[in-house]
């Protein structure tokens, strides 16, 4: 009966393995010979176990594919045809499907919008509150710097087609981007370009010269093979003042955003004529998606490659950013502030802000006596303030930078280097910020008297020195816009978008703080999802987009 038992259970298994019904089908086959044997079913049952997926594959293969193509097209020539064509397709299906899936893995980093979103391609690495995702940083190389071994194409002084001479007006970024821009212009005239006159700023009453800021023979050697560079006007023009003040002698109908055609034709004719024009005004004079794309390689390699700083500053630059980085004993991350909330910024934004019946009077008072016309008599300007805000176009104030960067996870023990002028309001003002960071320093916090001195004769000088420590800092944080947040945003991200330049959604901000039944929880999570793709990430170009603030298509190569 044992003998009877074993052998019976034996023959279940055997009847209802795959193995024995592939046998089965295959014996049926007419393309399988006969083998004439029973199936072996003494092999050891675990090596029967670890061969069973295999079986059945076997099975399945057995059972359909060999009936498709071999019985069938015995009888049926055109089902084989079909099914072959089916197979090719899949074939086809899955050929398309891995290169699409090789051409993502190799596609470069690069967020898109979408709509008002910015989609940023997923990344496996966990977040940082310090750095980039390192797959951002890994797609881009900057490409704008001089070839070198090139030969240069530039006709020598006398023989281009005349001089042109601008002057830099606003603060220290805004003269740099004019800087760029007359380069640019001479380059697209085949003008020769004096070194622009830095326009004494009415705000800073400053009376810095190109040669008090920036390094002037690195300046004109580096664009040697470029544009053709002089120091000064030349000699055989007696009378200097008439390019300062003679209209005969000033180009003044220049439209903002000019395109590259309208100096051809319009701006051209005119330096031929007289050999030496005046270009002014000169802010904004020339556009982006207008201009041949080497023209914009150009502006950026003045921007990121010719314009230096004075050896002194950058060294000056360099102890603060050393002194930041060792506050604590050892070398620790910090963060650059560009806190944005000057009497200046207050009252010209025409937004409100939180003050006292006082504070509110005289800011109505200096808005009226500076901007008259926009004042007009302050009957609408509560609405405009409104929607403003609404908007995301105010200015954050100190406060609320502070709830922001506690909301995207900065500790209190956060270095904090701030780049601001005067907070309106005071240390009222700036307590909250200080109470929240209390690691809080500026440059003359950083830096003894003496060391300060020298650069004190020139507003831009110190200007210069917060814009380096900003620039080389582990995170930027700007809390509104100007030419100096996008010019620091659009140097990082030529340097290779590691560094984190964080832009504050302002509409968000004034949403969730506007809302007494957002609790904390819901707040921090809104801030911390809308804000990393707002990190200085390798960003898609659009038509009329920012070149300064976005240098990738034109200035970035793939990696």
């Amino acid at each position: 009966m044992a003998e009877l038992r074993h052998s019976s259970s034996i023959g279940n298994r055997v009847t209802a393995s795959p193995r024995k019904r592939d046998d089965v089908v295959a014996s049926s086959s007419p393309l399988v010979p006969d083998s004439g044997g029973v199936t072996n079913v003494d092999d050891d049952d675990d090596d029967y176990r670890g061969r069973y997926p295999r079986d059945r594959f076997r099975s399945f293969f057995s059972s359909h594919f060999q009936s498709i193509f071999l019985d069938e097209s015995r009888f049926h020539p055109h089902k084989s045809k079909i099914s072959l064509f089916l197979l090719v397709a899949i074939a086809l299906s899955l050929v398309v499907a891995i290169s699409s899936v090789v051409h993502r893995l190799n596609a470069p980093y690069l967020c898109k919008k979408d709509g008002i979103t910015l989609q940023c391609p997923r990344v496996k690495e966990p977040p940082s509150l310090w750095e980039n995702p390192y797959s951002a940083t890994t797609s881009w190389k900057p490409c704008a710097e001089r070839r070198e071994g090139l030969i240069s194409d530039i006709p020598p002084e006398n023989a281009t087609n005349g001089y042109i001479f601008i002057h830099a007006e606003g603060g220290l970024n805004q003269q740099r981007i004019a800087i760029c821009n007359a380069v640019a212009v001479a380059k697209i005239m085949n003008a020769t370009l004096i070194l622009p006159v830095l326009k004494q700023d009415q705000i800073w009453k400053d009376q810095t010269k190109f040669e008090d800021i920036f390094d002037v023979d690195h300046f004109i050697n580096y664009l040697k093979d470029d544009v053709r560079i002089v120091r000064d006007i030349p000699e055989w023009f007696t009378d200097k003042a008439e390019l300062f003040t003679s209209i005969r002698r000033t180009v003044k109908n220049i439209p903002k955003y000019a395109s590259a055609d309208f100096y051809i034709d319009n701006v051209l004719p005119r330096v031929k004529e007289k050999k030496i024009m005046s270009l002014k005004p000169f802010v904004d004079r020339l556009g982006y998606d207008n201009v041949p794309p080497e023209i914009n390689r150009l502006r950026c390699r003045v921007n990121y490659h010719a314009l230096k700083f004075l050896p002194e500053i950058e060294q000056m630059a360099d102890q603060l950013v050393s002194r930041m980085r060792n506050r604590t004993g050892s070398s620790n991350p910090f963060m650059a502030l560009h806190l944005r909330f000057e009497k200046g910024m207050v009252g010209l934004s025409f937004c409100d802000f939180v003050g006292t019946r006082s504070e509110k009077a005289l800011m109505a008072a200096y808005r009226k006596k500076e901007w008259p016309r926009r004042f007009k008599d302050g009957s609408h300007l509560w609405a405009l303030a409104l929607q403003k805000r609404k908007e995301g176009r105010c200015p954050l104030e100190p406060g609320e930078v502070a709830v922001l960067l506690r909301a995207m996870g900065y500790p209190k023990e956060t270095q904090i280097y701030v780049a601001s002028g005067q907070v309106y309001g005071g240390q009222n003002r700036m307590a909250p910020l200080r109470n929240m960071f209390p690691n809080l320093v500026t440059k003359e916090e950083l830096a003894t008297k003496p060391e300060l001195d020298g650069f004190r004769k020139h507003v831009t000088s110190l200007a210069a020195l917060d814009f380096l420590v900003c620039l080389k800092s582990d995170v930027f944080v700007m809390t509104h816009g100007g030419n100096f947040a996008k010019l620091i945003i659009g140097n990082r991200r030529y340097m290779g978008h590691r560094l984190k330049s964080i832009k504050p959604d302002k509409g968000l901000m004034s949403k969730s703080l506007g809302d007494p039944y957002m609790g904390w929880a819901a707040f921090v999570e809104d801030v911390v999802i809308t804000h990393q793709t707002r990190t200085g990430l390798p960003e898609e170009t659009f038509p009329n987009y920012d070149l300064w603030e976005n240098p990738l298509t034109n200035c970035m190569c793939r990696a």
